[in-house]
């Protein structure tokens, strides 16, 4: 096998593929984070960010599978829609009714699961924070929002609420998690005091919603914070506000949190650790080098 300058194994006719499904996807830290990763562990594996139409998505996964690809990431707007194309879904997968990975089956067809939600808990579990009787509230009902829930149900917290702006959909949305222990509560997102007040009572807060997030189709974005002044002033210091936005470091809302003396965690580490919870799946190694992965995720962010 022969090794680039770089030091990873060059591109050759025996390279298999890995990669991320999504639209747009041009902007994922992906493929520096698992490519580095891969060199670590000598692998002669490729993974691309591959962006894929939604009228295209059947069709791509067909030929993927085709081709003996080893295994993919899915990201927006396809988790939802990839699940009926797998042969077989993880009961996590199953529940969520959402797929982030899929992983070849011995037999043919894709094995799809879901590792957002040991991401999203596993910074929580670095910081002390899984401990049950805990009052957590959720800004977004949203796609991302179903990994977050569906992780803090299984932490087993007092009180689950998630905060949404449109009634019918944050119904929607409750109803899905209906008869699991500790469901979510709905919390009306309007200009009463309901949001305040939840605010100040929990001792996690958790935004999946965009707000905030930057963009270069929009350069204040990045300045717009999903919490409005009285809600911000509602959070007591001490409280954990988790933002799954990891683009700007750290996002307005963290910024204003960690001024009111909140702790604070942002989606850098989620990203990674489900990336990382994937290439264990894929490879079938028990070990993947985390620490890489992080390292080379940061550089990308950090990068002009």
């Amino acid at each position: 096998m022969s090794v680039a300058p770089s030091g990873r194994p060059a591109i050759s006719g025996s390279t298999a593929l890995v990669g991320v499904l999504g639209d747009p996807v041009r902007h994922s830290l992906s493929p520096a984070m698992h490519n580095a990763a891969l060199e670590e562990l000598g692998l002669d594996w490729v993974y691309l960010a591959l962006p894929v139409p939604a009228p295209e998505l059947a069709g791509v996964v067909r030929a993927l599978e085709a081709l003996d690809c080893r295994g993919l990431n899915v990201t927006l707007p396809h988790k939802q829609a990839v699940a009926s194309r797998c042969a077989e879904l993880s009961p996590l997968a199953r529940r969520l009714g959402a797929v982030n990975t899929l992983v070849r089956r011995a037999e043919g067809g894709w094995w799809g699961t879901n590792t957002d939600v040991e991401g999203f808990l596993a910074p929580l579990r670095a910081q002390g924070l899984a401990a049950g009787g805990r009052r957590a509230v959720v800004l977004g009902c949203g796609g991302s929002a179903r990994a977050v829930v569906a992780g803090l149900i299984d932490l087993g917290l007092a009180a689950v609420q998630v905060a949404g702006r449109r009634p019918e959909v944050l119904r929607a949305f409750v109803a899905e998690f209906a008869g699991e222990t500790s469901a979510p509560e709905a919390l009306p997102w309007d200009d009463g005091p309901g949001l305040s007040d939840a605010l100040a009572a929990a001792d996690l807060v958790v935004n999946t919603t965009p707000v905030g997030m930057a963009s270069s189709h929009d350069p204040a974005a990045a300045e717009r914070c999903p919490l409005r002044p009285r809600e911000l002033t509602a959070l007591a210091p001490g409280t954990c506000v988790y933002d799954l936005i990891y683009t700007p470091r750290p996002s307005r809302l963290l910024r204003q949190a960690a001024e009111r003396g909140c702790r604070t965690l942002d989606g850098l580490e989620m990203l990674v650790q489900q990336g990382a919870a994937s290439l264990r799946l894929w490879t079938g190694l028990p070990e993947v080098p985390v620490e890489r992965m992080r390292a080379a995720a940061l550089a990308r962010l950090q990068s002009p």
